[in-house]
């Protein structure tokens, strides 16, 4: 136990994590919370509102707070943050009480929105709070030698985003983000199944069908899937099989977004640093990056080698905590 806590936050639309310097992942729950609509209570948050998600009375609703990796609903954000920060003290065992916070933002996000997660924060009773970019939070957790002067190109495919940043001297080069991520992808497999089988399925089956039969290569090993939803004529469940060509072909245009996203990232990138990237390539991170196939598709693509992050889906998370003694640092520096 610490009297004066220091937590880093990956504030993700799917999934938020909080990394503690003492402890490291201390949390990694969804980004949902479940309110009652009559009180405006807070009934669930993280795994327990996730379970919920379709199967609540009428009263109970749960929320994504967060769309596109930034706040889209402010209130219910700041109360999940206070619901999870408390989690984390009773759990793990440590002092949150004004903590100092860095949080990621992703990099396209608007002064606007910048400001509602610092205020989000801060309503916490956080002691400091520090943003930092996306991209560079997800290089430095990915070990990439952010500090030294060489191309560092880090893809972070999130639910809500798909940032793409070239990193140098601590610093980005170049960065572009698209509103295309884990969550598009199952929203593309919910419109296909409708489309073609009549059949209406819910978040959590389509998240399970792109984990178990997605695909980011067109050419691999054909495998198939039993799934149960909702037949939109007669209104009575349905179990239908679908392959995993399919779910590629309903997933690609996404995919196609993500992949122009790194193109016109790479075209920005100066020159000097254009023959690093070939020589130590580009490392990709978030949820995403475990799409089956996406590492050679990228590669064939792009003609420059493609590198999974040790921990994809907690770069991000573990990268906020280590910018923090970062941050510190540079601060006993400019004293």
């Amino acid at each position: 136990m610490f009297s004066n806590a220091e937590i880093g936050i990956d504030l993700g639309t799917a999934n938020i994590l909080i990394y503690s310097k003492s402890k490291g992942i201390v949390l990694n729950e969804p980004s949902v919370v479940a309110i009652d609509i009559h009180t405006k209570q807070v009934v669930a948050v993280g795994t327990e509102a996730k379970e919920m998600i379709g199967k609540t009375p009428r009263n109970i609703i749960p929320i994504r707070p967060l769309r596109d990796g930034v706040i889209a609903d402010y209130d219910v954000t700041a109360q999940m943050l206070k619901a999870l920060l408390k989690k984390v003290s009773k759990k793990a065992g440590i002092s949150t009480r004004k903590p100092t916070v860095i949080v990621c933002t992703p990099s396209g996000s608007t002064s606007v929105e910048r400001r509602a997660i610092h205020n989000a924060v801060t309503s916490y009773g956080a002691k400091q709070v520090h943003l930092i970019e996306e991209p560079v939070a997800a290089a430095i957790g990915a070990d990439l030698p952010v500090d030294e002067p060489i191309a560092n190109v880090v893809v972070d495919i999130g639910g809500g985003t798909s940032e793409v940043g070239i990193i140098s001297f601590g610093g980005i080069v170049a960065c572009n983000s698209v509103r295309v991520g884990g969550d598009k992808l199952d929203e593309e497999i919910i419109q296909h199944i409708r489309k073609h089988y009549n059949v209406l399925i819910g978040e959590r089956t389509a998240e399970n069908i792109k984990m178990e039969i997605g695909y980011a290569h067109p050419n691999h090993k054909e495998v198939t899937m039993e799934i149960r939803g909702r037949d939109m004529v007669t209104g009575l469940p349905q179990t239908i099989t679908v392959t995993s060509k399919e779910i590629y072909t309903a997933i690609k245009e996404s995919l196609e977004q993500i992949l122009d996203t790194v193109r016109a990232t790479l075209e920005e990138c100066p020159p000097e640093l254009s023959g690093d990237i070939v020589n130590h390539g580009i490392v990709i991170t978030g949820g995403g990056a475990l799409l089956k196939g996406i590492q050679e598709w990228l590669a064939n693509e792009l003609n420059v080698p493609v590198h999974l992050a040790p921990n994809p889906l907690e770069s991000v998370a573990i990268g906020t905590g280590r910018a923090l003694q970062m941050i510190n640092k540079l601060e006993k520096a400019a004293k």
